[in-house]
């Protein structure tokens, strides 16, 4: 059972993407939406604990989110893949159920 999770803090602020990370399964998505975003940034310190899910966890960010925040798509991550509002939906769609990390 894939399981879409959603982040919505910013991870410079609460441990929200951290414990995320450390439930998210082999199959998962976690999408960060909102101040969220900020995780998905190359060169942070989070960097190297995204880079340890070995891909086996799909990490995705809202673009209009990211966008109004500013930040450019080059900023992120490698290997992040960014959804449009459409995108968001099909990813609710596709996984068999979703947690929102508050």
């Amino acid at each position: 059972m894939a399981t879409l999770h959603t982040v919505n803090k910013s991870p410079f602020e609460t441990q929200a993407l951290l414990s995320c990370l450390g439930h998210a399964k082999a199959g998962d998505t976690v999408l960060l939406i909102e101040d969220g975003v900020y995780g998905a940034a190359g060169g942070t310190a989070l960097t190297d604990a995204v880079a340890g899910l070995g891909g086996a966890v799909t990490l995705a960010v809202l673009a209009p989110d990211l966008k109004a925040r500013g930040i450019d798509e080059g900023r992120l991550m490698d290997g992040v893949k960014t959804v449009d509002y459409a995108g968001f939906v099909e990813l609710a769609a596709s996984h068999d159920r979703t947690q929102n990390w508050l």
